[in-house]
């Protein structure tokens, strides 16, 4: 039985077909996290639907530009959106409250560890978390890619049990979902590269699509967390998954089955904050991502340093033709591993404590 879950509601699920909030489908889930919350499931909740909820209410002049479209949408959006969200869980005898967070609320360690102390504390007073990224602030670069990034960084942080992204198809599908000899992929094993089946299109109403998703769902599994994508228009989809565990059409990420540390999985999801990168030998590459056994990255590994940073700054860390390995934390600033790149005998460049191997290169 799962103990915590989050659950990222997209805004393809929340939209009715004119455009606005589907307002019965909005009660119908709550009503299905107050069950989950009533057998003793605490639930967070990622939900888009702010711009949705706001452009569905005004009708801006139009020389606003898209940025000032979206701060606006958002700000009047998320407001309507959190008051039914708030009557709906209070008419199943739960209070819910409002999480605004940014990018930069996770680039830190200790404003990361505020938000997660905060959400700790709601959880344990019975409160539903509402999660959504603060668009009246959240611009350009300091944006989130989308809800699903925002989802496995929530996942992560507060070491969920299971991630369910929910979306308005059943799953990840192996070919085109128009195409009716295509079929859902059950079971997506660990490090199984699923590219050729994406497709790249963004959702109607929201900035994510398939792509964003699956990519957040291997993430989120490779740190030891379940990852499910299913169809949030179904019916009972949440209690089906969850409290009756029944066979669902969808799609699930097999976990990896060491579950990362807390630091490790900050790490993990702070490439976005990158300010740098550090290129390795074949060897280097071998030996840091070898299951057997934990290493870390040495000085003599280093083939070259892009990028300006300091000590305890977040890095790429790629093989010598510039592909993703992983991700860590300096112990050195740029200069200094310019220095160092290539010695022998030298302390560590990153430890492995400090450092998250994404599974697939495993």
């Amino acid at each position: 039985m799962y103990k915590r879950i989050t659950v990222k509601i997209g805004s393809n699920v929340l939209a009715d077909a004119n455009g606005g909030i589907d307002l019965q489908r909005l009660g119908h889930l709550v009503h299905q996290m107050a069950e989950l919350h009533r057998h003793g499931i605490e639930v967070i909740l990622v939900s888009s639907g702010s711009i949705l909820t706001g452009r569905s209410e005004l009708r801006l002049a139009k020389h606003l530009d898209v940025v000032s479209s979206r701060q606006v949408y958002s700000a009047v959006g998320q407001a309507k959106l959190i008051g039914r969200y708030y009557e709906l869980f209070l008419a199943e005898g739960i209070h819910c409250g409002q999480v605004l967070t940014t990018k930069e609320s996770f680039e830190t360690r200790s404003h990361y560890l505020n938000q997660k102390n905060c959400i700790t504390q709601m959880l344990a007073e019975g409160i539903v978390p509402v999660v959504n990224e603060n668009d009246t602030i959240s611009l350009t670069e300091l944006m989130f890619t989308d809800n699903d990034e925002l989802s496995g960084l929530m996942a992560s942080m507060m070491n969920v049990d299971a991630l369910v992204i929910l979306s308005n198809i059943d799953g990840i599908y192996d070919g085109n979902p128009s195409d009716p000899s295509t079929q859902v992929i059950r079971k997506i094993g660990r490090g199984k590269s699923i590219s050729q089946y994406i497709q790249e299109t963004k959702s109607k109403f929201g900035r994510g699509g398939m792509s964003s998703k699956a990519g957040t769902a291997q993430k989120v599994a490779d740190e030891g967390i379940e990852v499910i994508i299913a169809n949030g228009k179904r019916n009972d989809i949440l209690t089906d998954l969850i409290l009756e565990e029944k066979d669902v059409l969808c799609t699930r990420f097999e976990p990896a089955e060491k579950e990362s540390s807390n630091v490790k999985k900050w790490i993990a999801h702070s490439e976005g904050f990158a300010k740098g990168e550090l290129r390795i030998s074949p060897k280097a590459v071998e030996a840091i991502t070898a299951a057997d056994v934990a290493r870390s990255l040495l000085p003599i590994g280093v083939v070259s340093v892009t990028g300006e940073f300091e000590k305890n700054d977040i890095v790429r860390i790629c093989d010598e033709d510039g592909n993703y390995i992983g991700v860590g934390l300096s112990r050195y600033d740029s200069r200094k591993i310019r220095q160092l790149a290539g010695k022998k005998g030298e302390k560590p460049v990153v430890h492995y404590d400090y450092m998250f191997i994404s599974d697939t290169n495993h």
